[in-house]
């Protein structure tokens, strides 16, 4: 740490950078205005070394678990809407745009090393309003992903139990607590452990699902010949379906939100960019092959997760090998959560290392407020599928695309935009960036309103807080 001429403090961890910290609330920064408060600041920059043991490696699995989970599987889906081409060009473009536009994020994180989450990068280009606006649709959003694995996880028990008459709301509440429980390590280098898991998992899910539609396939008359897939969207398809296809495969591609908060913890951040290539392709990868190969198999009654379109046997054996991905998955969103949350309501405090019985207590406390928060929300709202497409059409475009465009307009361009081939070409991209994050926004939230009023109109919505299990397979 150094001191800057305004008694606040700067990293200089791995990155010399003497730009002064932006003043934001609370004291999210620390500041200490005397040689008095040395020893404290000794104390707790000690504990802070436990945060500052992420490799690239473990970095790759924290990105790989927020990332990859078992929304792949909904990626046929969309390849039945967009056609086999354009689902394919979908795919691998959107993929090596994400890896770009976390590169970006990056590359902020390396220049201003004091910004720790998603929030505070915004807060550099917007100020204090863009700080706090960012800071609640990232918590926001989280919370949200956290009760979208409540409700995957409840529909995977219906599944795997095959008992319909066993209350609904019960496989909720326990799968509530298995994303409590799964959140409560602190630190994302601990996290790591459970990644490893979950990649083997949702590795295993994906290729019995994407066999057993194969050997499904090649047993109906005419084989896999005879299945109905089609290079092109379907003639009737309407504007709306079509988005909202594309919406999933925006989503699936939104490892950027937590990007900073992962890279907080590691020991040399500048190794980041190992890691954002590593999943980037590992994702273009997996999707594409997934979702071509199962829309191939199935055709266009393909379902969503693409589990369901299994044999039922094995789609119950499927839904069990994916059981890791769907808690260890949904349960990092809980703790990239309760750390923001920790970081801003404790920023001069031990508390914020949970490294004692109170840091302890209110951090079980506050990843149990925050678990209970997203099942309340999944299961009161009738439409959760739909609202989470239109909480990604409004955040995940951020996030994702016109945020990263902004940065390196903002933050990381050297010079004017004219000056040079590099600038021309880069800012040339990033306007592209920048205008399909507009795009997914404006269309990603007309698709998704559109999708909540069929729903309505065509009485496909459950009623909240519904005990009906099968309400909860038909609705997936």
């Amino acid at each position: 740490m150094a001191a800057n001429g305004n008694g606040s403090y700067r990293y200089e961890n791995n990155i010399h950078n003497d730009a002064a910290l932006p003043d934001y609330p609370n004291g999210k920064h620390e500041r200490f205005d005397d040689a008095a408060d040395a020893e404290r600041r000794h104390s707790i920059y000690e504990k802070q070394d436990r945060y500052q043991r992420l490799g690239w490696k473990k970095l790759t699995i924290c990105l790989i678990v927020e990332a990859i989970a078992l929304g792949s599987l909904s990626v046929p889906s969309a390849f039945a809407s967009l056609g086999m081409v354009a689902g394919v060009i979908v795919s691998v473009g959107l993929g090596l745009i994400a890896i770009y536009t976390s590169y970006v994020v990056g590359q902020v994180k390396l220049k201003y090393p004091y910004v720790d989450h998603y929030a505070d990068a915004v807060g550099l280009i917007w100020g204090r309003f863009g700080y706090e606006l960012t800071g609640v649709l990232f918590v926001l959003l989280l919370v949200i992903l956290v009760g979208s694995h409540v409700l995957t996880g409840t529909i995977a028990w219906i599944k795997i139990v095959n008992k319909l008459d066993i209350c609904a709301l019960g496989w909720g509440a326990l799968s509530a607590v298995l994303l409590f429980a799964l959140a409560l390590p602190p630190t994302f280098s601990e996290f790591a452990i459970l990644g490893y898991i979950d990649f083997v998992s949702i590795l295993v899910a994906i290729g019995i699902t994407i066999i057993a539609t194969g050997v499904e396939a090649s047993k109906q008359q005419g084989g896999l010949a005879a299945v109905p897939w089609t290079m092109w969207p379907p003639p009737d398809i309407t504007f709306y379906k079509v988005f909202l296809s594309t919406t999933n495969i925006i989503f699936a591609y939104s490892f950027a939100v937590c990007q900073f908060s992962f890279m907080a913890e590691m020991h040399t951040p500048t190794d980041y960019v190992k890691s954002i290539w590593a999943l980037g392709l590992a994702e273009i990868f997996i999707y594409t092959i997934t979702g071509a190969l199962i829309y191939a198999f199935v055709g266009p009654n393909v379902s969503s997760p693409a589990i369901l379109s299994a044999p039922e046997t094995v789609s119950r054996i499927a839904f069990g090998i994916a059981l890791p991905v769907i808690f260890i998955s949904g349960s990092i969103n809980g703790t990239v959560c309760g750390r923001y949350i920790m970081g801003r309501a404790f920023s001069n405090s031990h508390i914020r290392y949970i490294n004692n019985m109170k840091g302890w207590m209110v951090w079980i406390g506050l990843i149990a407020v925050i678990t209970l928060i997203a099942w309340v929300i999944a299961e009161a709202v009738p439409f959760f599928n739909d609202l989470l497409g239109l909480i990604s059409a409004l955040f995940i475009s951020g996030f994702t695309f016109y945020f990263p465009a902004l940065f390196w307009f903002c933050l990381i361009k050297e010079g004017k935009w004219y000056r040079g081939w590099k600038n021309i070409t880069l800012s040339i991209l990033n306007t592209v960036v920048l205008m399909i994050g507009i795009i997914v926004l404006g269309c990603g939230t007309y698709a998704a309103v559109a999708d909540i009023l069929h729903e309505y109109s065509t009485g496909a919505v459950r009623g909240p807080f519904s005990c009906d299990s099968k309400a909860y397979i038909s609705s997936s």
